[in-house]
């Protein structure tokens, strides 16, 4: 599951009434995503409410509908969705994902990696700190997410991260959220890294400016990515 330059990441517990949520808004925001230039699709399955969901109903409803798109789809496990038996719902799912995201700082990482590889499905590691790159064990993707961050210590804290990764065994995506989620796409294209873009991550472009569609986020991004 290659990634060269970008993942789209249509929603993540995001509820303004742009942002993806039913199976529908969902095919439809991967496809244009993909047209755009996204390589692979990553989303947070909804239940009928529109919260996030790991049950393996709504899984199944959500990576259908990415799958429209014709390319990896990837979910989150993110255990503020199901604090008290994610690992049982995870065990349930039937309809696969081709990958998941498992944040290395949630308890349970270790025993939800090894139960979604047994399952045949590709892990990507969530490390927020450089504290946590040792604790990355074998997966097939580390994700070096720079959360909660100002834009002017991004990259300061994305390369404190990424020198404790070198050498990996596993390719990196670089990527941040919010105001951090700009400096760090140009900073993944000077680097050579694959990135992420998407409505999960920010609401505004490289300028400021609005932004209401994953679209037209793929298409900035790709842009900042290539002229770095």
């Amino acid at each position: 599951m290659t990634i060269r330059r970008l993942k789209a990441c249509l929603n993540g517990g995001r509820t303004e009434p742009f942002v993806p949520s039913t199976p529908a808004q969902i095919a439809a925001a991967a496809v244009s995503a993909v047209a755009a230039g996204a390589e692979a699709i990553h989303v947070h399955p909804r239940a009928d409410d529109g919260r996030e969901s790991l049950s393996p109903d709504d899984v199944a409803a959500a990576v259908t509908a990415a799958r429209t798109a014709g390319v990896p789809v990837g979910v989150t496990t993110g255990r503020w969705i199901a604090p008290s038996n994610r690992h049982d719902l995870i065990a349930a799912w039937t309809t696969l994902p081709d990958f998941a995201s498992v944040n290395v700082s949630e308890p349970g990482y270790d025993d939800l990696v090894a139960l979604l590889r047994a399952k045949g499905v590709q892990v990507e590691a969530g490390v927020w700190s450089a504290d946590e790159a040792d604790r990355v064990g074998q997966v097939d993707r580390i994700l070096v997410e720079i959360i909660d961050t100002p834009a002017a210590d991004a990259l300061s804290k994305a390369d404190a991260i990424l020198a404790r990764l070198t050498p990996s065994k596993a390719p990196i995506l670089l990527h941040g959220e919010d105001e951090a989620c700009w400096p760090l796409i140009a900073h993944a294209g000077r680097l050579g890294l694959p990135t992420r873009i998407g409505l999960e991550d920010t609401l505004t472009g490289p300028r400021g400016e609005p932004v209401t569609s994953n679209a037209d986020l793929v298409r900035l991004a790709i842009e900042v990515w290539d002229n770095r």
